[in-house]
């Protein structure tokens, strides 16, 4: 490609659903969860492709950035008001940088991938077809279940057959946020993907689509300098309901690689659980993401207690981790909620 091709790798959040590994100083992208290194760290490591790398994360985390991505650059967003904001700016920012209009491949720090170099080759042509469109790129994974924690999106299939002789790509014919399961079930059946939340394109694309979206106020201060006060002037908003389920060019792909977002415990167990698949071992009774447990009659449960033995008697599918003073107790399948009891302590000043 003429152009140069530059990792963005979005590292502000704190990952609320894993408290209480995850806390408002701790977060997610910095702990290991399962590996010997952090998700931010492998994540880093698939994006050794681009020509230039970059973490755009909050001023609370940016010092510890270099521990864990000493390779890349740091942008500092100015206030943490989700996806949307995040990467405008970060395309604003970005642009400004090169002679060049550069591609910018957007991913999260905490997400589990299984081949890493199949990865990075899907991004390198995401990134191909960004220039290709002039649009802007999801990538999508094919789902191996009828998730309710995903959003799903559906390709228009006219012209589209997954690569096999004809076009890798398609356009968007809509963007389903986390349905129910009977709903999810449809979408599976109709070959719609789930929404990784991994990003290609330009940033005058995104930029573009951006000044017809409910971003606008951010597009116009950036513009002018004063990117405070674009940032007091929207709301906190996902990209993709503030930009992609709005712009017309907007295109996916598949990324054709075994994935998980690493946001719920149950999600982390289920990678450990495909570890041991993997290792010809069969998937373990028990997920320890650290520390060691002693099973008696117990099975598919998720433990993460790095400083304690944990005792499991006649118990299944539950959640039980235990960080510094912190405990949660919870059934597996009701991961997603973690972030109401997260909510509950934010209430008062206890997270």
């Amino acid at each position: 490609m003429d152009r140069p091709v530059i990792a963005c790798v979005l590292a502000g959040g704190t990952g609320s659903r894993l408290y209480p590994a995850s806390r408002g100083d701790r977060p997610k992208q910095f702990l290991a969860l399962g590996g010997e290194r952090s998700l931010l760290s492998r994540t880093m490591d698939r994006t050794a492709f681009a020509d230039e790398r970059y973490v755009l994360t909050r001023d609370s985390f940016a010092d510890e950035i270099h521990d864990h991505a000493p390779e890349a650059g740091v942008l500092v967003e100015p206030d943490g008001k989700d996806t949307g904001p995040a990467l405008v700016y970060a395309a604003w920012r970005l642009r400004e940088r090169f002679d060049r209009e550069p591609v910018l491949v957007c991913l999260p720090s905490d997400h589990h991938v299984e081949d890493e170099a199949a990865f990075a080759t899907r991004l390198e042509r995401a990134a191909e077809i960004a220039v290709e469109t002039d649009g802007l790129i999801t990538l999508g994974v094919e789902p191996t279940r009828p998730s309710t924690g995903y959003g799903y999106v559906v390709p228009s299939r006219s012209d589209f057959d997954g690569g096999s002789g004809g076009a890798d790509y398609a356009a968007v014919d809509r963007f389903t946020e986390k349905p129910d399961r009977e709903e999810a079930a449809r979408l599976v059946d109709s070959g719609a993907y789930w929404n990784a939340g991994v990003f290609a394109w330009t940033p005058g694309s995104l930029l573009n689509a951006a000044r017809d979206s409910p971003l606008a106020p951010l597009v116009a201060a950036l513009e002018d300098g004063d990117p405070d006060r674009g940032f007091d002037a929207v709301d906190p908003v996902s990209v993709d309901y503030a930009i992609m389920e709005r712009a017309a060019d907007v295109f996916v792909t598949s990324l054709s690689v075994a994935w998980d977002d690493l946001g719920t415990w149950d999600a982390v167990g289920r990678t450990l659980e495909a570890a041991a698949d993997a290792d010809d071992a069969g998937a373990t009774a028990n997920d320890a993401v650290a520390g060691d447990i002693l099973p008696i009659d117990a099975a598919n449960n998720v433990v993460a207690a790095p400083d304690a033995h944990v005792s499991l008697l006649e118990v299944e599918d539950l959640i039980v981790a235990a960080y510094d003073d912190r405990i949660l107790v919870a059934p597996r399948d009701s991961s997603q909620r973690v972030r109401d009891a997260v909510a509950r302590l934010r209430e008062r000043d206890l997270f």
